[in-house]
């Protein structure tokens, strides 16, 4: 990723807004088809760490997951398999940027198993390296038959790694690389044809018997020009975290992370996509950066859509996302969809007919997707850093019921479920799966739709013991039998604890309790018995803020006296 991923550079950080002229032209166009509007619905979650979801084309509809601290996991038919598929943690550098970042699937894997995977060595550097599934069984690979088929010096920093393989309509292998870190590109690694970072690389990776298996394209645009090396496809970029190629019309789709004002979009036809400079950093964007040695801003290639460093409207790590080509959506048919890290704002993107574009901007859906990927068929999938895979869904086939409120509710030896809907019509029912790890769902119970116009009212006793936290969502049926499924919701098992303190450890001048009894004062020990601290409290309960100013670090024991007994509890200070 980059270090925009946190706020800096690191996933996708660059520009939306569109250029100005772009925007000038989008505020002219009257006629100009309004987008539908998107839903995020999970599909699975416990995957911490996800950043990129990928179809392996093999005709099987699996969907591989990358975490990036070194595995992946397969969703096939909706359901998560158990196992990892790869499991290579000891190869990596993790933290921050680094890590496990993108794999692709041979245009052949059906038959010869091959797929390719990106990640940051031990050593700091870019490794792509191949591997086979093992014979036999599709769900795990042959770890064994790995083998480094290039390795791309990345000194000094630790962030701007790029992140993202994708096999072309040439057949060809094509990787986006960071370049190299820090901010500004310090080196000017980008605009040097002898680096390959900042680059978009392209390689033939059909020598699968003779070292490093791989041979330059005949066609690549560099061959014979001793400023620039072979493996080149183009050049300029900042951090291309995400990128992809439109499936139906080929078109090169790269959402370049910006540096400090503005996020950026760019979009090629596939045949014209070579042999270019995308000018970082000479550029931010349309935005002059540093532009000593460089050439006239039109001898580079100028995003098509721009946006700012602004929260609202606007973000800090753009997360480049597809053209939408499944069958499901109509209305969404045709537009790239994109997203930014830090904000959550979403963009939907679509050519104005004009040799323009227009850009759409829709907020409140869920934030820190750090990656989108397709299925076999189109369908549209967006992966959040927390683990949350969601399907891209649109209102349009949103089913007759608009869920208002969803709460769970833990007490003695039950969990309790509430939930609130409006406009039900043609519902069937509600169907309530818990969870204990997030992942995998069982029912828990049914409830029928009363089906009225106005405001409905559902609730739900899930009697069980035996655990410590679970996790809850409804399964929402129509009639005719399509699903939808609410956001989860995580339960905490009911203790007989009267009062919870917190953070642990305390790393502040202050901690704060919650009560549900009046508590009349709290007294701090030291581990050896000491008192330390004594604070009257009046007999009050809720959140109780209680300042430990001048405290040392250590253990200590916090006693607190409520209407009918003591409380105590052992805490730790560490600040």
């Amino acid at each position: 990723m980059r270090s925009d991923f946190t706020c800096n550079s690191h996933l996708p950080i660059k520009k939306l807004f569109v250029n100005l002229v772009t925007v000038f032209l989008f505020n002219l166009n009257t006629t100009a088809q309004t987008p539908p509007e998107l839903v995020f619905s999970p599909v699975v979650t416990g995957l911490s760490s996800g950043v990129d979801v990928v179809n392996a084309g093999d005709g099987t509809n699996r969907l591989f997951i990358l975490r990036q601290s070194g595995t992946v996991r397969i969703l096939s038919g909706g359901i998560l398999l158990p196992g990892n598929f790869l499991d290579i943690p000891d190869s990596l550098s993790t933290g921050g940027e680094r890590g496990l970042l993108s794999i692709a699937f041979h245009p052949d894997y059906e038959n010869n198993r091959y797929f390719f995977v990106y990640y940051t060595n031990t050593a700091g550097n870019l490794a792509l390296a191949r591997f086979q599934t093992q014979t036999g069984d599709p769900n795990a690979a042959d770890e064994s038959t790995g083998v480094i088929l290039l390795t791309i010096p990345h000194p000094t920093f630790g962030n701007h790694n790029g992140g993202k393989l994708n096999f072309g309509p040439d057949g060809n292998l094509y990787l986006g690389t960071g370049d190299g870190g820090s901010g500004g590109d310090p080196a000017n690694n980008s605009q040097n044809g002898n680096s390959l970072l900042g680059k978009m690389i392209r390689l033939n990776v059909d020598d699968f018997t003779t070292p490093p298996y791989y041979t330059i394209p005949v066609d690549n645009p560099y061959i014979g020009d001793p400023l620039i090396r072979d493996e080149i496809f183009a050049l300029g970029l900042r951090n291309p975290w995400r990128w992809s190629f439109d499936r139906l019309t080929n078109e090169v789709w790269i959402a370049d992370v910006g540096q400090g004002a503005w996020e950026e979009v760019n979009s090629l036809p596939f045949a014209t996509s070579g042999g270019i400079n995308y000018g970082w950093r000479c550029y931010e964007g349309n935005a002059p950066y540093n532009t000593a040695g460089c050439l006239p801003q039109a001898s580079y290639v100028s995003p098509v859509f721009v946006y700012p460093h602004i929260f609202a409207t606007g973000g800090f790590s753009v997360t480049g996302g597809y053209v939408y080509r499944g069958a499901e959506f109509p209305t969404l048919y045709g537009y790239y969809v994109c997203a930014d890290y830090v904000s959550g704002n979403v963009w939907l993107i679509k050519p104005d007919g004009g040799g323009g574009w227009n850009s759409y901007i829709q907020g409140g859906l869920p934030g820190n997707i750090s990656g989108f990927g397709e299925a076999e068929n189109g369908t549209l999938y967006a992966l959040s850093l927390g683990g949350t895979l969601y399907k891209v869904d649109t209102l349009t086939v949103v089913l007759p019921a608009t869920l208002l409120e969803f709460t769970a509710k833990a007490f003695k030896g039950y969990n309790e479920l509430r939930w609130k809907t409006t406009n039900e019509q043609n519902l069937a029912g509600y169907e309530i799966e818990y969870s204990f790890n997030g992942v995998d769902f069982v029912t828990a119970g049914n409830k029928l739709a009363e089906n009225g116009t106005g405001d409905n009212h559902y609730s739900f006793q899930h009697t069980i013991t035996g655990f410590t936290r679970l996790f809850y969502r409804l399964k929402i049926k129509d009639m005719d039998g399509r699903i939808k499924y609410s956001a989860i919701l995580t339960v905490d098992k009911k203790t007989d604890a009267l009062v919870k303190i917190y953070p642990m450890p305390i790393t502040q001048d202050a901690c704060s309790i919650i009560s549900d009894q009046p508590v009349e004062q709290a007294v701090l020990y030291s581990m050896d018995g000491r008192e330390v601290f004594r604070r009257k409290l009046n007999n009050v309960s809720g959140q109780i803020n209680i300042p430990l100013p001048n405290m040392q670090n250590g253990v200590f024991i916090l006693q607190l006296k409520l209407k009918n007994k003591y409380v105590t509890e052992r805490i730790v200070i560490s600040r």
